[in-house]
């Protein structure tokens, strides 16, 4: 049995069996597969099941925060590489069914692939299941991934933060270089923030959003230093 299938009978959940298949096929393997049905609706679906489960908690959990502190939050836990996390966690990767092509350069790990699968899987369940069940899964999983990212402060967004910093100090917008290395499966990024003439400490990361957010890092202490 699988991790997510572990996670669902812990909750009483029950996912139907077709749904449930249908959510792991992307659209690779459908191409190659006489055009079946794949998972895109579904994950339309979860997309939005996701987004409503979140911000309403967002909404109830903290009342005394503003409408912008309550979209980074929501940003911070609802984007690809959070949710291909949580899909990892689950062990979905190696329940989709992907084309050659995806296979062989990866595409069971890729974060994007990870995060639209998880969302399809919300999708499925919230047919088969109904939005209670929806509610009790997700917050089940990002509970604990919100209360961390209202503990981040400036940590929430550093790309955000930063931005701030800067107009407070009236040194310019900050820019970023980027870099990339590495085959198409394990493609590497490695950013710099560049403020004025001032060039701060590079950071890497998984993709350019990850790296960017490593270099506003280093370059938001270096100038609250």
């Amino acid at each position: 049995m699988s991790r997510i299938h572990d996670q669902l009978d812990e909750l009483g959940i029950t996912i139907d069996p077709q749904l449930f298949e249908l959510a792991l096929v992307h659209r690779s393997y459908s191409y190659e597969h006489g055009a079946i049905p794949h998972n895109e609706r579904l994950e339309f679906l979860g997309d939005a099941v996701l987004g409503l489960v979140i911000t309403d908690h967002l909404y109830r959990r903290f009342p005394d925060h503003p409408e912008g502190r309550l979209a980074k939050l929501r940003a911070a836990v609802v984007n690809a590489n959070a949710l291909a996390d949580v899909a990892r966690g689950l062990e979905v990767g190696p329940l989709l069914k992907l084309g050659k092509g995806e296979l062989a350069s990866g595409g069971a790990d890729k974060s994007s692939i990870l995060a639209d699968a998880f969302e399809a899987l919300l999708g499925a369940l919230f047919l088969s299941a109904g939005r209670d069940a929806a509610d009790a899964f997700v917050h089940t999983l990002f509970d604990e991934l919100v209360e961390t990212a209202d503990g981040l402060g400036a940590g929430l967004d550093w790309k955000t933060s930063l931005q701030e910093l800067c107009a407070t100090l009236e040194v310019g917008a900050p820019t970023y270089a980027v870099t990339e290395s590495g085959p198409d499966h394990a493609k590497q990024f490695e950013a710099v923030a560049l403020v004025g003439d001032q060039v701060f400490a590079a950071a890497g990361g998984r993709s350019k959003k990850q790296a960017e957010q490593g270099a506003a890092k280093a370059a938001f202490e270096a100038l609250s230093a």
